[in-house]
């Protein structure tokens, strides 16, 4: 897909994320997704993309695995340069401070996506670049 296939499909995605308070249908239906927003790392503007998420304890997980491309994803860029996000998950929306977990952490949560869903794998085999396992945790207040 190109970067503008990519943009619409994005948009399309977050309007019935949000239509349908997180229910997609579709290539995404069942899965559990999020809407994470990042300040870009530039511009300071606001970016919205839907990302599979795992739960882990009170933490909330994404990957930026972007279908195994060489690069990291624009989002995780963001996230690195302004580490305060906003995540929508269905019923709720809340603030948090995103990190990139390393060694044992990221090891294990890395296994345990590729194992519920195997595309990540693909997605690892794809690239040489290590793929970010981001762990989003909420800001209080």
């Amino acid at each position: 897909m190109t970067d503008v296939t990519v943009n619409e499909f994005n948009r399309n995605l977050i309007a019935e994320f949000r239509a349908n308070d997180g229910t997609l249908t579709g290539p995404f239906a069942g899965a559990p997704m999020l809407l994470l927003t990042t300040t870009g790392a530039k511009s300071g503007r606001k970016h919205t993309t839907p990302l599979v998420y795992q739960k882990v304890g009170d933490a909330i997980v994404v990957f930026g695995s972007k279908g195994g491309a060489p690069t990291h994803p624009a989002w995780y860029h963001n996230l690195v340069a302004n580490p305060v996000v906003t995540v929508e998950v269905p019923g709720e929306t809340f603030d948090a401070t995103a990190r990139t977990a390393v060694g044992e952490e990221r090891d294990r949560i890395w296994s345990a996506q590729k194992e519920l869903m195997p595309g990540f794998a693909e997605y690892e085999a794809k690239t040489d670049r290590e793929i970010p396992v981001v762990v989003l945790e909420r800001v209080n207040g």
